[in-house]
């Protein structure tokens, strides 16, 4: 299984098939083809050097807090009240 990271789109490269992105300063070229060129900002989904989707602000911080309590959960520091707060009672 993999999973796809999003990232943010810091520098196009060329014609626009390929583009630098970064999350946590971590820096990788990935390829656009898929979703086409982007402008600088754009927040994507990324998988073994592809880009496969391009998030919207409200995806980016669902994906966000499933990141930070799956790293929870590997640290022992799980506390399910904390997140997922789209599935939480209102």
């Amino acid at each position: 299984m993999c999973l796809s990271i999003p990232m943010q789109v810091a520098a196009i490269e060329g014609d626009g098939d390929f583009a630098w992105v970064e999350r946590a300063g971590r820096r990788e070229l990935v390829n656009m083809m898929l979703i086409g060129r982007q402008s600088l900002g754009t927040w994507v989904l990324t998988s073994l050097g592809l880009a496969k989707e391009v998030v919207d602000p409200e995806q980016l911080a669902l994906i966000e807090e499933a990141l930070a309590a799956l790293a929870a959960s590997l640290e022992g520091d799980y506390d399910a009240s904390r997140y997922f707060s789209d599935l939480q009672p209102k």
